[in-house]
């Protein structure tokens, strides 16, 4: 009973131990069931994120409008005032926190599926980087955990880069939303977002951009290792035009996060799909993890498989204000090659075959 006293006051005074670390203090008797609990944390943390990233744009937009119609007013017109004075910071490098990016949450998140960053090279403090992040997966849980956090230690394996992951610009439309993105490093995959990091934000910038984007989302499912690419060559051509390097990403165990019922190209259904893709800017996909109370129930908690983060060999990139498409077609063949490359080299390592093959779509 003292014991719990004593933990009880050390939080109490604000020693800077969580509540969390003065309970795993407690005897064992006392608290049989820590991993338990520690796995239960898992899941809260990964939902959080998931419900956050499907629902808390919309459901901070309504409660806004709502509030005009209380006595909370002033607070709602307060706050929209401020909205539109601030429209313009995604696009102008955000309002990056590093607390955010530490916070415990991450760690949980990382470790439910769980989720590495690999090195396979240093990246020079002095140069600008493009990453192209793949496969898309539903949610790119690989992305955010070791682009948007410091869950997987990036900061520690990168000194001196500072990375920020790109992600739908109509995200940073939605109260509240852009400011919980905003935090992560997260910003707009637009134009005038990406000009600024590379041009305005000196340098050790990295942006990552999931070249596949929702197209690519249509296509995951466990055991597929496929990525859109083919005619994805935007990100190339800036890159040539920032004299920005690029950096291969692939995330195996990225596609295996959930279930996807695939509807075959010309079907009413994958006809909806795109259509929406186009007016919303994100696929809606059909698909299934596991229940939150019962592993073999069906729910939108991710499936827990290991998710590992490549980081590939930068390709040096020349700044070419105009380049031309021959220029484009010539790096953008080299940024393939060198994924695939990336892909063969490390996929039997992480329960893929010798005789996978990554698909180039």
């Amino acid at each position: 009973m003292k014991t719990i006293l004593a933990a009880y006051s050390g939080v109490l005074k604000g020693t800077g131990s969580s509540i969390l670390s003065a309970l795993q203090d407690l005897p064992v008797a006392f608290w049989p069931c820590r991993s338990k609990m520690e796995k239960h944390l898992q899941v809260i943390s990964v939902l959080q994120w998931v419900i956050s990233f499907l629902a808390m744009g919309a459901a901070c937009t309504v409660l806004l409008i709502y509030m005009f119609c209380t006595d909370c007013w002033l607070i709602a017109a307060i706050y929209t005032a401020w909205l539109i004075i601030d429209w313009n910071t995604p696009k102008q490098g955000g309002r990056r926190s590093s607390w955010v990016r530490g916070w415990t949450v991450w760690t949980y998140f990382r470790d439910y599926f769980p989720i590495r960053l690999i090195k396979t090279h240093n990246l020079l403090p002095s140069r600008n980087y493009i990453f192209g992040y793949h496969p898309h997966g539903i949610f790119c849980f690989g992305a955010f955990c070791n682009f948007g956090t410091e869950a997987t230690g990036f900061s520690k394996k990168f000194p001196g880069i500072k990375p920020s992951l790109a992600t739908l610009a109509g995200n940073f439309r939605l109260p509240v939303l852009r400011d919980y993105l905003m935090s992560g490093g997260i910003c707009p995959v637009n134009k005038n977002s990406i000009d600024y990091l590379l041009s305005c934000n000196g340098t050790g910038n990295a942006v990552v951009i999931v070249v596949g984007g929702a197209a690519e989302s249509l296509h995951c499912t466990p055991g597929m290792n496929a990525v859109t690419l083919k005619n994805r060559k935007g990100f190339v051509k800036l890159a040539l035009q920032k004299g920005s390097d690029l950096v291969p990403v692939y995330s195996f165990g990225e596609n295996d996060a959930y279930k996807q019922v695939i509807f075959e190209e010309g079907t009413w259904w994958r006809s909806v799909q795109k259509r929406l893709q186009k007016i919303l800017g994100f696929a809606p996909c059909l698909f299934h993890g596991c229940g939150l109370f019962f592993g073999n129930s069906w729910g939108i908690v991710p499936f827990c498989n290991p998710i590992t983060t490549i980081v590939g060999e930068p390709i040096t990139v020349p700044k070419i204000e105009d380049p031309t498409e021959e220029m484009v077609d010539l790096y953008h063949a080299m940024y393939i090659k060198s994924l695939q490359c990336l892909f063969d080299k490390y996929k039997t390592r992480f329960g893929l075959k010798e005789s996978d093959v990554l698909y180039i779509q």
